[in-house]
């Protein structure tokens, strides 16, 4: 999906330092398992402008209401769970202040740098360069599964979705967030900039699939108009960004996604 990039950076990333070591041999892809040649889609605005796409993160679910959603329908309390396109590890740490372990994957190798200098004093983490398609984990060794804008659009995910059959463990459940077109203003805006997104058609995807579905209210709340207009202008089209931002005063957006999750 093509995005038009910030016209900005900002700061708010993790700080130069040690790497995490190499992740524990537990989570190792099993000896003699067939490697196919896949290729990480990219993602043009955490790839490009991680530091704008730090704002974003800080900016969004500001009350709390995803979290609270997710956590309604798997606790991962004392829970070993996969962050999966875990970008620069925002979420990391808050999975881990209460999960018995925690790994992100990450098809980015500077992303994954980033994540492992904001987690490298969290005993309890590893993270991992590696593709959704060929998860380098080990069979049933994960309870809970976040994935927060990993896939994209349904349609697409089928060798990522079939990882999670392996990768998961009886009795888990897979998270996995996407934004909703149909609400919102944010959902409006997202609908005109990219008029293929079939919300229909994602729906049947999920649903023929045995996925559940919690619309969520999220939000977004800025620390300042240049933060949100860099946001924005990173999300969208530039017409379409341009466009919203006269029309759309003040520091929040409403904005609604869809949290499909299904147990295994």
């Amino acid at each position: 999906m093509s995005r038009s990039p910030a016209r900005r950076q900002a700061g708010g990333l993790p700080s130069d330092g040690d790497a995490d070591s190499a992740p524990v041999e537990s989570r190792s892809v099993a000896a003699g398992r067939r490697i196919e040649a896949f290729q990480p889609r990219r993602s043009p605005n955490i790839w490009d402008h991680p530091g704008t796409y730090e704002i974003e993160n800080r900016a969004a679910d500001p009350d709390g209401a995803l979290w609270a959603a997710m956590s309604s329908i798997a606790s991962w309390a004392d829970r070993d769970v996969l962050d999966l396109g875990c970008g620069t590890g925002f979420h990391l740490p808050l999975f881990a202040s209460t999960a018995r372990s925690v790994v992100g994957v990450e098809p980015n190798p500077d992303l994954v740098a980033l994540a492992r200098r904001r987690t490298r004093r969290l005993a309890s983490v590893d993270v991992i360069e590696g593709l959704a398609e060929q998860l380098p984990l080990a069979d049933a060794s994960v309870d809970v599964v976040h994935a927060r804008w990993a896939y994209f659009f349904g349609p697409g995910s089928e060798p990522g979705l079939t990882e999670l059959d392996r990768v998961i463990a009886p009795g888990g459940t897979a998270l996995i967030i996407d934004n909703d077109p149909t609400r919102s203003t944010f959902g409006r805006w997202f609908a005109e900039g990219f008029p293929t997104v079939d919300a229909a058609a994602v729906e049947s995807f999920w649903a023929e699939r045995g996925w559940a579905r919690e619309q969520v209210d999220m939000g977004w709340r800025f620390e300042s108009r240049e933060d949100l207009e860099a946001v924005v202008r990173l999300e969208l089209p530039p017409t379409v960004a341009e466009a919203a931002l006269v029309d759309h005063p003040g520091l929040a957006v409403d904005y609604a996604v869809n949290l499909w999750w299904k147990r295994f």
